[in-house]
């Protein structure tokens, strides 16, 4: 029991054999934080060899086995290891060094004392003993989709005066500050940016912005959002870093090899200008540093159907005219060229910047100005009035006029370069080409003619009309009067005469309807003794075929009565002639006197002739005359019906 106690207790011993492992790690430490191989094998072999010293003096295997667990225990912090996380990287500071950083400079890049160049990736480092080093364990920088990052240098070159913002440098995105010191980097807000990913960056040197901590820094975080066009859109950019834009330009030239402004190191290297640009984003997704481009969004020019847009430029290249000797009246050029394009732009979408060009819409469809209290719904009759003339006897009158105009497409442009817009073209050629012509022909005419040869007025305005505007390229398709207003006392006179003549006219109709009323009425009248004036027709006919017959019937009565009469007259004469022989006979036999009493008689007795009276009246004295003779009348009345009773 004494020899292991009194083994153990030789204190002196165990720490110079510590002090060996000791001195072996910190010559490990070296050799793995070296980078050079030539430099680790000298370090690494002096570390082997007073390991195994060590070992080798240890006095049996216990004291062996306390100089391990002494190794494990002193390992991490006598070769200086620092382990870094994978989410994480390593900031170094060193606490002391041989040289201490030049005035000014903030980053140390040949091992002065501060803040190192270079950070630790994630893994296990050595040599960074905590008497000598602090190691600071920052998180990765992370840009997600759809953002972007902006970075600002602590340290590095000043910038030039004539610039804002850093020049990009070859630094593997800000992850390798000593290059970016080495290289030329410049301290600052940098015109290089980070996109979506994740980065390992020393936050010593580079301030990183994102969308997360923009507002700690003065910013918005949708600044720091992909720049997004839209796909009925156009970005109009306005650059705020690069060369001033040249004298007598509004905006900077069309450059290549920039990627649409994402590369703003290559527009600064081509020549770029600071200010409005010529070039316009189209619809996608860019990422650009609002730094240095700030984008405008505005839709693109609509050409409707039925239209052509004449493009007005003020960019672009030299003017050159291109309108020929025939054209006096304006310049035309090509396609990005300063001036009226040649070529108009057709119906459509179009991505046009519109703050270094106009584009004059010139529609292509009949137009029709009105030169009335109306207007049409291209507003560009809104100034025209109706025209006041004077006709030739004196009278003072207002006339409507409409105009049908056209533009064709290839004219569009000559007409905008004559006269500079369509409104224009309407009141400072049409206005007054339309108003004086009618001026000066109505001081031709009197009102009545223009009321009752309005057709002759208009024919004749068309034709010079379309003679007058022709020579500004424009096609008159017709011209058209509308009302006319006439004084009012002419137009009560005629009004008065109108109405009479109407009113005689009138009469006129009512005297013709009356007797064409009179006509239907005979005729209804006619119509409704039609059958009455057949019945009275069959009639007559009747009446004379009854006529015929009377008359027939009568000739035969007449002849049978003729007839009769000769045979009665015959008869009688024979009766005549047989009492005349009879007579001759008696008288020859009586004598005359005494056959004619004889006749007598015979006539007598055969006609009951009275020879005595059946009341006799007396005039004689004594008698009672009349009233004898009433009262023999009254007695022969009573008996008379009795003997006729009787008989």
């Amino acid at each position: 029991m004494t020899a292991p106690v009194v083994s153990f207790v030789n204190v002196g011993h165990l720490l110079a054999q510590l002090v060996l492992l000791g001195a072996g790690f910190l010559l490990a430490g070296l050799a793995l934080k070296s980078r050079d191989r030539s430099w680790r094998l000298l370090p690494a072999l002096g570390a082997l060899a007073l390991w195994l010293f060590a070992f080798i003096w240890a006095a049996g295997w216990i004291e062996r086995g306390g100089l391990c667990l002494g190794a494990l225990a002193l390992a991490p912090a006598l070769t200086g290891l620092v382990i870094i996380g994978e989410n994480q990287v390593g900031l170094i500071v060193k606490k002391f060094a041989r040289r201490s950083l030049p005035p000014g400079e903030f980053i140390a890049l040949d091992g002065e004392a501060g803040y190192q160049a270079d950070t630790l990736a994630p893994g296990w480092h050595f040599g960074f003993w905590f008497w000598q080093y602090r190691v600071a364990r920052m998180p990765v920088v992370v840009v997600p989709s759809g953002e972007i990052a902006l970075v600002v240098a602590a340290a590095g070159a000043p910038i030039p005066a004539e610039r804002i913002l850093g020049r990009v440098v070859a630094c593997d995105n800000y992850q390798d500050a000593r290059r970016f010191l080495k290289t030329g980097g410049e301290k600052g807000r940098q015109l290089g940016l980070l996109t979506a990913g994740v980065y390992r960056i020393n936050p010593a040197l580079f301030t990183v912005i994102t969308a997360a901590n923009a507002a700690e820094h003065g910013m918005a975080p949708e600044d720091l959002l992909i720049q997004r066009i839209a796909s009925d859109m156009v970005g109009i950019v306005t650059t705020l870093d690069g060369r001033p834009i040249d004298g007598g330009e509004i905006a900077g030239p069309v450059l290549p090899g920039h990627d649409n402004f994402q590369n703003a190191q290559a527009f600064l290297a081509a020549g770029g200008r600071r200010g409005l640009q010529e070039q316009v984003l189209l619809s996608g997704a860019w990422n650009i540093n609002p730094w240095f481009a700030q984008i405008e969004q505005v839709p693109m020019l609509n050409i409707p159907i039925g239209s052509v847009g004449v493009v007005i430029s003020f960019v672009g290249l030299a003017h050159e005219d291109v309108s020929g000797v025939a054209f006096k009246h304006g310049d035309l050029v090509h396609a990005g060229h300063k001036g009226v394009w040649v070529t108009p732009l057709y119906p459509g979408k179009h991505p046009v910047n519109t703050r270094v060009m106009r584009v004059e819409l010139v529609p292509t469809t009949n137009i029709v100005l009105n030169w009335a209290n109306r207007t049409e719904a291209h507003h560009y009759d809104e100034k025209l009035n109706s025209i006041t003339v004077r006709s030739r006897d004196g009278f003072a009158f207002n006339l409507d006029v409409s105009q049908i105009i056209h533009v064709g497409a290839l004219d569009a442009p000559k007409v905008i370069s004559r006269v500079g817009s369509m409104q224009n073209l309407v009141d400072h050629v049409l206005q007054p080409i339309v108003g004086n012509y009618f001026r000066n022909s109505a001081q031709h005419h009197t009102v009545l003619d223009f009321l009752s040869a309005r057709s002759e007025r208009q024919q004749e305005a068309a034709g010079h009309i379309r003679a007058a505007i022709g020579a500004y390229d424009v096609q008159a398709i017709d011209t058209l009067i509308g009302d006319i207003t006439p004084p009012a006392e002419l137009m009560k006179t005629q009004t008065d005469r109108k109405i009479a003549e109407e009113e005689k006219a009138t009469y006129e109709m009512q005297e013709a309807a009356q007797r064409q009323r009179q006509e239907l009425v005979r005729a209804t009248s006619l119509a409704n003794i039609q059958q009455q004036i057949v019945d009275a027709d069959q009639g007559v006919r009747i009446a004379e075929l009854h006529a015929q017959s009377t008359i027939k019937q009568a000739a035969g009565d007449a002849e049978s009565i003729r007839l009769r009469a000769h045979g009665e007259a015959d008869a009688i004469r024979a009766t005549g002639t047989a009492k005349a022989e009879a007579y001759r006979a008696g008288v020859e036999a009586l004598g005359a006197q005494s056959y004619t009493a004889m006749q007598l008689m015979q006539t007598v007795g055969e006609r009951q002739v009275r020879i005595v009276p059946d009341v006799a009246v007396s005039g004689a004295a004594g008698a009672n005359g009349l009233l004898d003779s009433m009262l023999a009348l009254m007695v022969r009345e009573k008996n008379q019906p009795a003997s006729g009773h009787r008989g």
